[in-house]
């Protein structure tokens, strides 16, 4: 009996900090799909806030930049309402840039080449935290790198994951009460 006790404990553990754990549905986003992060075609100035639109961003994802002879700029919201690029909040002209998304709030991109960000070259971005419960909060991020990336396939598995996380933990819950 003492050694049923001992592994259903062993056991209970095991399950407990294996459930505890979160997982980890971050994503790499390619701005802009196949145009990448160029002035918009046929001066369609809402385009990236439009692939925006189509994406869900949550706090741990990165989002990535390519271009040639270019840059990109996180701005303030009122820096981004008028193409200013004077107070940059985050810059890279390295022509792969990697940003990750480390808060939830609102995110303004621009272009940091003269007169990109006036015929279209900008975006903002909402950041949801991984709880899906708060809203965005507004505080930007700029602690980033520079790199490559893949574009994510849509997936809403989290939720399943979270159904099957909490029958296991009921089913631990039982366990330990029929041994404890």
């Amino acid at each position: 009996m003492a050694l049923l006790t001992s592994f259903a404990k062993l056991l209970l553990l095991l399950l407990t900090l294996l459930f505890s754990m979160q997982p980890s549905n971050a994503f790499d986003f390619e701005v802009g799909d196949e145009e990448g992060w160029a002035v918009p075609p046929s001066r369609n100035t809402q385009f990236y806030n439009h692939w925006a639109s189509r994406n869900r961003f949550q706090v741990g994802d990165t989002i990535h930049f390519k271009y040639k002879k270019d840059s990109v700029m996180e701005v303030s919201e009122e820096d981004y309402e008028h193409c200013r690029s004077s107070h940059p909040l985050f810059f890279s002209n390295n022509g792969k840039t990697e940003f990750k998304l480390e808060d939830s709030g609102t995110l303004y991109f621009i272009s940091g080449v003269a007169g990109h960000c006036e015929r279209g070259q900008r975006m903002i971005i909402k950041v949801l935290s991984h709880s899906h419960s708060e809203g965005p909060s507004g505080s930007p991020s700029s602690s980033n790198q520079t790199g490559s990336s893949t574009s994510p396939e849509s997936s809403d598995s989290s939720g399943a994951l979270q159904v099957t996380a909490s029958v296991l933990e009921v089913i631990v819950l039982l366990v330990s009460l029929l041994f404890f």
